[in-house]
């Protein structure tokens, strides 16, 4: 199945179709591919109808033969197909095929602001704008709409973020923290405001507030001393929920990077609205898993990126997967291959994490079991990745109609914006993702993808600059 491309005229840059009311008779139905581009090239200003398709969200049940319409930004029906009569809109046709909300990754460290070690340092020189323009194509090309920026140069995602809010670049939603805040020596402090005294320091986060208007603030909470990391600087407590209720006072939600039980309970009772991570220092306890079922504290799963290491030092052939070859250019993906594969294997860290993995997996499916919050995060920077953590959680024992709750409503809770995003209803903002075979089947059928609608917009899918280019796709067999 290939995706459908809107062919734009280059005199108008980056054109979509919008609202309108221009009513279609009902009758024979063009194919999907069909009925974009002729509303991309009549400029027809009557939206879109998703008919006779089968809705998968993960907070209903799922739903068949139903008619999706969407005008403007915003879903304005959602109905059986039966009752739907006379909605304007170009029609897509979605026999056989499945809609989902478009999917989120709720912790990246987007492309560009870091050297090859993942570290920030003034002494970089300035940020690689193209490179996170490419990352974030990768997510739109994998049908992530949604991303979350957990801590990144200031100078390099606020202006992204701008730009994607004006629409000047193809991106999927970007929320930020830009710099997080951290005690001086603590986890991530090459790329925060450092804070050491609530009341001396209070200057620093009122700039921090106004200058880069974090949508969610990242703090740290890290002693380490775990694994093969040495010992670190910890911030107090006290100092956390002064922080946290400062910005909270602002209208700006919170989320703290933790790891161990202790850490992850020490967040949450100084306010924290939610947790950059599972706990992976060990297996969680009953009590735990209870209180994050009452409390119900979002946390994004970040599998990805421990298991990402072993992976790669055992089973670089994933880099030739359709989705990492056209997020990595084939530079990157030779270094990884050799290089940074070497490099790994010869760490501890690796195989401490290989072992891990599994843990913070076992503990993901039991908070999810009682009823806790799990959305769905990377701590990564391409689209592939995404569908990797997919492919973990339903590895974790988690059922893939649950796991696609996670990376969509979930994970719009965990943002605040459940009421905007996360599921298909009437009134949300269309952000949705067409598919040609069944996620609640098979998990990687998350990549069979048809078209990927952000806002209201089908993604013209030949106008990303993907940094490996657009790949032939290879569907899952069934």
């Amino acid at each position: 199945m290939q995706r459908i491309l809107l062919t734009m005229a280059l005199a108008v840059g980056v054109c979509w179709v919008t609202t309108g009311h221009a009513a279609a008779p009902r009758g024979a139905q063009p194919a999907a591919q069909t009925a974009a581009k002729t509303a991309a090239k009549t400029g027809a200003q009557a939206g879109y109808l998703f008919e006779h398709v089968t809705l998968l969200d993960g907070i209903h049940a799922p739903q068949r033969d139903m008619t999706v319409a969407v005008a403007g930004e915003r879903i304005t029906t959602v109905t059986p197909s039966a009752l739907a009569q006379g909605l304007p809109g170009q029609r897509i046709d979605g026999r056989g095929k499945y809609l989902i909300p478009g999917l989120m990754d709720v912790h990246i460290h987007l492309k560009g602001g870091f050297d090859v070690a993942g570290k920030v340092d003034a002494e970089l020189g300035p940020p690689d704008r193209e490179a996170g323009i490419g990352a974030l194509a990768s997510f739109l090309y994998a049908g992530v709409t949604t991303v979350y920026d957990a801590g990144n140069r200031a100078e390099h995602i606020l202006p992204l973020r701008a730009d994607e809010r004006a629409g000047k670049i193809l991106s999927p939603r970007i929320f930020a923290t830009g710099n997080l805040i951290t005690y001086p020596g603590s986890h991530g402090d090459s790329m925060a405001v450092r804070i050491s005294d609530f009341e001396k320091d209070k200057a620093l986060l009122d700039k921090h507030i106004a200058e880069q208007q974090p949508d969610i603030l990242k703090l740290t909470l890290e002693e380490e001393g775990w694994g093969s990391r040495p010992m670190i600087t910890l911030m107090p407590t006290d100092l956390l929920e002064k922080i946290t209720r400062y910005y909270n006072q602002h209208g700006i939600r919170t989320t703290v990077h933790v790891s161990s039980e202790l850490r992850a309970l020490e967040a949450i009772y100084a306010g924290s609205d939610t947790l950059a991570h599972p706990v992976i220092q060990g297996p969680v306890s009953e009590s735990f898993v209870k209180l994050m079922a009452a409390k119900k504290t979002p946390f994004a799963s970040t599998l990805t990126i421990g298991e990402n290491y072993s992976r790669l030092a055992e089973h670089p052939e994933y880099l030739d997967q359709p989705l990492y070859v056209a997020s990595l250019t084939a530079a990157e993906r030779d270094t990884l291959r050799n290089k940074t594969r070497a490099e790994w294997q010869a760490r501890p860290w690796t195989w401490w994490m290989k072992i891990m993995t599994p843990i913070a997996q076992e503990n993901v499916r039991k908070i999810h079991a009682a009823g806790g919050v799990v959305a769905c995060g990377t701590d990564q920077t391409t689209g592939a990745a995404t569908h990797r953590e997919l492919e973990l959680l339903v590895g974790a024992g988690i059922a893939p109609l649950d796991v696609i709750r996670i990376a969509t409503y979930n994970s719009a809770v965990f943002l605040g914006k459940a009421d905007q995003l996360g599921s298909v209803d009437t009134g949300k903002l269309a952000d949705l993702v067409l598919l040609s075979r069944d996620p609640s089947a098979d998990i990687a059928n998350t990549t069979a993808i048809v078209l990927v609608m952000k806002n209201g917009r089908i993604i013209d899918e030949s106008q990303l600059p993907l940094p490996g280019g657009r790949q032939k796709r290879r569907y899952p067999p069934g």
